[in-house]
């Protein structure tokens, strides 16, 4: 489990074909201290496993799944990544609960100066604008943002000054592919509501056991 708050910025040395996903070699720009081999970090927002460590630099396997979902298929050597290890329970929480699965991509479709801030605008497939509400939570490769804005195929959100610097957010141009999470609350919340449980043979089509007017009665709505 991670919070979206970035640690540090890594590099990419080395990617290396593993059957249909990959091996990744990253340095880290900060000291991986109490870091142990299994440990999961955060790179660019998906939950990696450590599977080798020297120093500032580790080893990741890419899974096929994972590789179908993420930006990982246009890594390149030299390409800059953010990087967060997992949450310790007595952490503060100060972004959002971020499971590091990634629900897809989007594109950086316009970016624009707006006060103190940059507005991103980002395109992104239904299925994952489905689980986005104004000033809800999103990661974007790995970033813990509040959506400002939803629209039909697009999202906005606001980077201010700090998050610029201390991630890679601040390098992504138009066109620019990104990797997202959805809100984890939220994607529950939606199951729960559509789920059917099973009906016994004979008896009909079964019923949804939450539904809005169950949520509106219980004073949730």
């Amino acid at each position: 489990m991670f919070t979206g708050i970035i640690e540090g910025i890594g590099s990419i040395t080395a990617i290396k074909p593993a059957g249909q996903g990959m091996r990744l070699g990253i340095k880290s720009d900060f000291t991986l201290d109490r870091t142990a081999l299994g440990d999961s970090i955060a790179v660019n927002g998906a939950c990696l496993t450590v599977v080798t460590l020297e120093a500032k630099h580790f080893e990741v396997d890419v899974s096929p799944e994972t590789l179908a979902r993420t930006t990982f298929g246009r890594a390149k050597i030299g390409s800059r990544v953010n990087l967060e290890r997992a949450l310790r329970l007595s952490d503060r929480l100060d972004g959002h609960l971020v499971s590091g699965h990634i629900d897809g991509t989007g594109t950086i479709r316009s970016r624009k100066v707006q006060g103190n801030a940059v507005i991103f605008t980002v395109q992104a497939p239904g299925s994952i604008l489905d689980y986005m509400i104004p000033k809800g939570s999103v990661a974007l490769d790995g970033i813990s943002l509040t959506v400002n804005i939803c629209r039909q195929d697009s999202f906005e959100v606001s980077i201010i000054p700090h998050t610029s610097r201390v991630t890679t957010i601040q390098e992504k141009k138009n066109g620019d592919p990104v990797n997202i999470e959805t809100d984890m609350l939220g994607k529950y919340v939606a199951r729960f509501i559509s789920r059917k449980p099973e009906g016994k043979e004979g008896t009909g089509p079964p019923k949804a056991s939450i539904d809005m007017q169950l949520l509106a009665r219980s004073g949730f709505l």
